[in-house]
């Protein structure tokens, strides 16, 4: 995530429609069903094994910041006993999607994000994937941010994101933007066995609380825009890399 637009802003807040705002809000927390088959990975957001799972809202848009453009974004959790799946969900408008490389800056596309705490004491993984399926990932373990990144964290190789499996609604290039409306999905697979190379063994995933936050941007689109699930602070410092105000997660 570029944060440099917003340092060049003027001071705004971040305002969440229908949610507390402000540094350390409570949510209540997010609760993973776990999916009685494996998802088919065809962006069905009814199939059986998404049917019951629990829907949150990506609707903490920054005011003050970018432009008035609202998407709808939506997501759901599930989990198997071999990893955790996502899906996102988004009602847009001006959706441009040029990067395809693994590891490009997808969030200057249109992109979702979930960022993902397995452990209290060990740091966290952020998964930007943006409209065409291209996926950025890192594992931060000190997001305070340098000119390489931040203060401590790792790419993942190449090999990692084979290790992904998704699915896009969306060609893998969106170019010229599409200004009209555009209803897109995007639905992947996290092994639990790809977190645990960084943060340990995780051991029973039933019943585990984690933390997390999920995200709606668009940097260089005509419209941007920045929207999270859980609250972040109003002098919006760090962006959306404040694991401090990510929320529980908890797997049923």
């Amino acid at each position: 995530m570029n944060f440099a637009v917003y340092r060049r802003a003027a001071a705004g807040l971040l305002l969440c429609a229908g949610c507390a705002t402000g540094l350390n809000s409570m949510k209540s927390a997010y609760v993973i069903r776990r999916a009685p088959t494996a998802p088919l990975l065809q962006g069905r957001w009814d199939e059986p094994a998404w049917r019951g799972a629990n829907v949150l809202a990506v609707d903490c848009f920054a005011v003050g910041r970018g432009s008035d453009h609202r998407p709808r974004t939506r997501a759901k959790l599930t989990y198997t006993a071999e990893g955790l799946l996502v899906f996102f969900r988004v009602a847009d408008r001006y959706v441009v999607s040029t990067r395809t490389n693994f590891q490009d800056a997808v969030y200057k596309d249109a992109c979702v994000e979930c960022f993902v705490q397995p452990k209290p004491d060990k740091g966290y993984f952020n998964f930007e994937m943006n409209a065409g399926g291209t996926l950025l990932l890192t594992y931060i373990e000190d997001p305070t941010r340098t000119p390489d990144g931040f203060k401590k964290f790792s790419r993942l190789p190449a090999a990692a994101d084979a290790r992904v499996p998704r699915y896009h609604s969306l060609p893998r290039v969106v170019a010229p933007e599409a200004a009209g409306p555009v209803d897109w999905c995007v639905e992947y697979f996290i092994p639990f066995a790809l977190l645990a190379e960084y943060v340990g063994p995780l051991g029973p995933i039933a019943g585990q609380t984690w933390r997390a936050n999920f995200f709606k941007c668009a940097d260089d689109s005509s419209h941007p825009h920045w929207a999270s699930w859980a609250p972040l602070p109003a002098d919006f410092a760090g962006g959306f890399h404040r694991p401090d105000c990510f929320a529980p997660i908890r797997f049923e």
